[in-house]
């Protein structure tokens, strides 16, 4: 017998917006001590939940596939890196989508900004995956104006597509400015009679560093160029989400509308980011690349002002945002995202106690084996040459090449003769495979406890070791030189 999903439409659906921002630091917001002026979003956010527990992954496609699946990523076989331009992979389309199960609960569903979820072939477009409409780039970053993308010296390309064809027309416009003009367009002509998801992935503020010139000149005494440019890109974004606000506002959305904020991943400390004083930052596993900027912003929240330390995962979204919408899966055992609004909105006890940030098989370096990874470092548990990271309750582990474990003092930020000098070093990466921190007590990881405490790295190599289990085969194709690409 064929099980169909249950739905029950709440008397107002919310309408929801979804902020996500790209690469984004943890200190690289006002309300964090950052010097860059971020107002809107300090407000916002102070008059919303703060998530101050709040993990993503430590790039791209890996947050944004969890977020439209609810799915780590060893379910979904996107375990390794991101998605590449040239790579004939993307999002496993036997997987329902969040604003695919949206549009079954009665929403329009609209796209504006980065998708980096794959482009090989015309079902694995947003228009195929969900989206009623689309205005943005498909690769992983292009240049804000021109939107010429390149994937290598040797294939480049034009991405801002509007639907399914190019753009032609549109290039020029600065990135964050066409965004969120098209976010106007889209909430001026809905029908505000059904509910209305709207997922706004800007493309700020990654690579390359461009703003417009009266962005730049509020950040003229930085002399540090890319720090310079970065804060005025971060400033576009805090005047973006100023204005989706205000038009929420003045179309009559804004009292039954939840507003997410999020960052894709830590910030690039050597592209202007900042994560100070969490440890690394984008491409690693450490706090500064995992620990990420979110608040939810809505009049529908129980509570408001306050800072949340319930632990939420990005693939938490996906199951809490249907629960809103009203949809109800007969079956949601294939999910690893919890539905954490009641620990949001009302501060209940949190149902999520555990992360798995990843296990990735692929990232093992070519000719890497050594049987003291599995049978010393790993107690016959797990092989702790494999790259992965968990987290349960207080504690985290980490195995294998976890990526840059530097800290950066905000005064590190290259652009100088000087640009290393007050840098802290790690100190605790040379020759080791397994590390554990209790983040709670220890946030910005500077006392490693694996040797004190082997009964706990043994628990936690078993988690890692049943979670493993359940994996599917990673899909990491090799490029294909001549794909079935949608950039002209």
């Amino acid at each position: 017998n064929t099980v169909f999903p249950l739905i029950f439409f709440k008397l107002v659906p919310p309408h929801i917006v979804f902020v996500m921002v790209d690469d984004q630091g943890y200190n690289d917001i006002g309300y964090h001590g950052s010097e860059i002026h971020t107002p809107v979003l300090d407000q916002l956010a102070g008059e919303g939940v703060k998530l101050e527990n709040y993990y993503v992954q430590p790039i791209c496609s890996p947050t944004r596939s969890q977020l439209m699946t609810g799915r780590y990523q060893i379910h979904t076989g996107l375990q390794h890196s991101i998605i590449r331009a040239r790579q004939p992979l993307c999002l496993p389309p036997d997987i329902p989508t969040l604003p695919e199960r949206l549009r079954q609960a009665g929403y329009s569903t609209h796209m504006v900004g980065k998708w980096h979820l794959g482009f090989c072939r015309p079902e694995c477009l947003p228009t195929s995956r969900g989206f009623q409409s689309f205005l943005g780039s498909l690769t992983g970053s292009g240049d804000h104006f021109s939107f010429q993308s390149c994937d290598g010296t040797e294939a480049c390309g034009f991405d801002l597509h509007d639907g399914n064809r190019p753009a032609w027309e549109l290039s020029g416009n600065y990135s964050t400015r066409l965004y969120t003009e098209r976010v106007k367009e889209i909430l001026r002509g809905h029908d505000q009679r059904m509910p209305l998801f709207l997922y706004v992935a800007l493309q700020a503020v990654h690579t390359p560093l461009q703003a417009p010139g009266h962005l730049l000149r509020r950040y003229q005494t930085l002399g540090n160029r890319p720090r310079r440019h970065y804060a005025a890109m971060v400033s576009g974004v805090d005047e973006s989400v100023g204005e989706i606000v205000s038009e929420l506002r003045e179309r009559g959305y804004y009292n039954k509308s939840v507003l997410i904020y999020s960052s894709d991943n830590g910030g690039q400390p050597l592209s202007g980011g900042c994560n100070w004083p969490l440890r690394g930052g984008k491409g690693s596993y450490w706090e500064g690349g995992v620990r990420a900027v979110g608040f939810v912003h809505s009049p529908l929240l129980k509570r408001k002002g306050v800072v949340s330390q319930a632990l939420i995962h990005i693939s938490d979204w996906y199951p809490t945002l249907l629960s809103l919408a009203g949809y109800r899966d007969s079956d949601s055992s294939h999910l690893d995202g919890q539905d954490v609004w009641g620990a949001i909105s009302s501060g209940l006890p949190c149902p999520r106690t555990e992360i798995l940030f990843n296990i990735d098989p692929v990232s093992r370096r070519h000719g890497e084996v050594d049987p003291r990874l599995l049978n010393v470092n790993g107690f016959g548990i797990w092989d702790t040459g494999v790259r992965a990271a968990i987290r349960a309750g207080d504690w985290k582990l980490l195995t294998g090449n976890v990526g840059d474990g530097d800290w950066f003092p905000p005064q590190t930020m290259p652009g100088g003769p000087q640009q290393w000098q007050g840098m802290e070093k790690r100190r605790d990466q040379r020759g080791k495979s397994v590390w554990l921190f209790n983040v709670t007590a220890d946030p910005y990881e500077r006392a490693d406890l694996a040797e004190a405490r082997p009964e706990v790295v043994k628990v936690l190599l078993a988690r890692l070791a049943e979670y493993n289990r359940t994996a599917v085969p990673p899909r990491n194709p090799p490029d294909d030189p001549m794909p079935n690409c949608r950039i002209i």
